[in-house]
């Protein structure tokens, strides 16, 4: 089963229990009854179809996620890979899926991706066959419906945390350029606490998630972070990165700025306060720029806010200590590291943007999944299990130099 394909019924588990994850939801008597109403509303299957499970079965996916992580819901492997096999109810569910997420996709581009996959073997399946049945499932592209989103304010802290990004001043780089710089901000939806801000040169989502990692490290997971479409926001990364660390992303609807109004007006404020002060020659690195961006985050947060009845941010936010929900190190570790696919070459070489990597000889001709750090200083391969093994840059002399073993003839020169 392709991986993109496990990930894609993982986070549609995931999203039937991600409310239970901080605690049973409001309105709700018991677990019950919260699994019973999920169950009756059914699920949006990665092959755009509605499919309703049974409570036994969202329990199922509750307690494993909670013994073993956003892992423990992707679905095994068939076990009879390398068997021959028909078109049988997994394949036209894979096709399905092929067909759903890519509307433009023709059924030779399918037939030629299934092949590549390893979902169909030469000469199981014709590609006459594939072709007749993605012609039957006549499947049109079909867009969810983003959650209106209004104008509100939560009770709690941690509930939601509103993240954006704003175009800063040019900084003069050594080079002599003038490059704009851009800040990332996340704000809490209750305290008004900037939990986590930061300058860069690109508006991306490495950049948006060493934000993330940082506030989430100091403040705790939020229930909920809350973001526009951009594509810095909105990806198969940030999805797997919310079903690690046991938090929902919600989308606000295009053109609606009310609905992240609180991190827009900080911007706001950012720029007649911080910004509109600064002396850019004053500024000969970009770390020096983002520490003087911190220092006013810090002011900011301890300064009485006309909305908090004269408390600060800071004191509103550590009024309720029981929401703040932490990680331990090693799941910051490794929940915010990048997850990508790639094909091992034969002798056991990746390459990750033109930088090749030596892996474990046990992978060789196989699609693993890496997962590394935004700067690249850890690369790992991942095991089904859940475990990492490091990936180190592949060094050819220092190859040279390892002794192989050699295969040993018998003086007559047969075993």
């Amino acid at each position: 089963m392709e991986q993109e394909y496990r990930h894609a019924i993982a986070l549609m588990r995931y999203s039937a229990i991600a409310p239970l994850i901080p605690g049973l939801p409001e309105g709700y008597k018991n677990l019950t009854d919260y699994l019973n109403e999920a169950s009756r509303k059914g699920l949006v299957h990665p092959d755009g179809e509605v499919k309703n499970y049974a409570p036994k079965t969202l329990y199922k996916w509750y307690f494993n996620y909670r013994k073993g992580g956003f892992d423990a819901l992707m679905p095994s492997g068939r076990s009879d890979c390398g068997k021959p096999r028909k078109l049988d109810d997994d394949l036209r569910e894979r096709i399905a899926y092929l067909k759903g997420r890519y509307p433009r996709m023709s059924a030779v581009a399918i037939f030629r991706q299934l092949k590549e996959d390893g979902s169909i073997k030469n000469g199981e399946v014709s590609e006459s066959t594939v072709n007749r049945y993605v012609n039957s499932l006549a499947l049109e592209a079909e867009a969810l419906p983003i959650q209106d989103m209004r104008r509100y304010e939560r009770p709690h802290i941690n509930e939601v945390w509103c993240g954006d990004s704003s175009v800063g001043p040019y900084l003069k780089t050594p080079d002599g350029r003038k490059r704009r710089v851009y800040v990332i901000a996340l704000i809490d939806d209750s305290s008004r606490l900037v939990t986590g801000a930061g300058v860069f040169f690109e508006d991306t989502f490495a950049n948006l998630m060493s934000v993330m990692k940082g506030a989430v490290a100091k403040y705790g997971v939020p229930r909920m972070f809350n973001f526009d479409n951009g594509s810095a926001y909105k990806n198969k990364q940030m999805e797997l990165l919310a079903a690690r660390i046991g938090t929902t992303i919600n989308y606000c609807k295009p053109y609606t700025p009310t609905a992240k109004a609180k991190v827009e007006r900080w911007f706001r404020t950012m720029k007649d306060q911080w910004m509109a002060s600064l002396d850019m020659r004053d500024f000969p690195s970009l770390d020096a720029l983002g520490g003087s961006l911190l220092a006013y985050v810090r002011s900011y947060n301890l300064s009485p806010h006309s909305s908090l009845k004269g408390k600060s941010p800071q004191e509103r936010f550590f009024c309720e200590p029981g929401m703040v929900r932490r990680l331990s190190e090693e799941k910051l570790r490794t929940d915010f590291l990048l997850e990508f696919s790639r094909r091992v070459s034969a002798d056991s070489v990746v390459s990750i943007g033109n930088v090749e990597y030596e892996v474990d000889m046990r992978f060789a001709r196989q699609r693993i999944r890496l997962r590394c750090s935004p700067d690249m200083e850890e690369v790992y391969a991942a095991q089904p299990d859940g475990g990492l093994i490091p990936v180190r840059l592949l060094n050819k002399q220092e190859n040279a130099s390892v002794k192989r073993e050699k295969l040993l003839l018998s003086e007559r020169g047969e075993q």
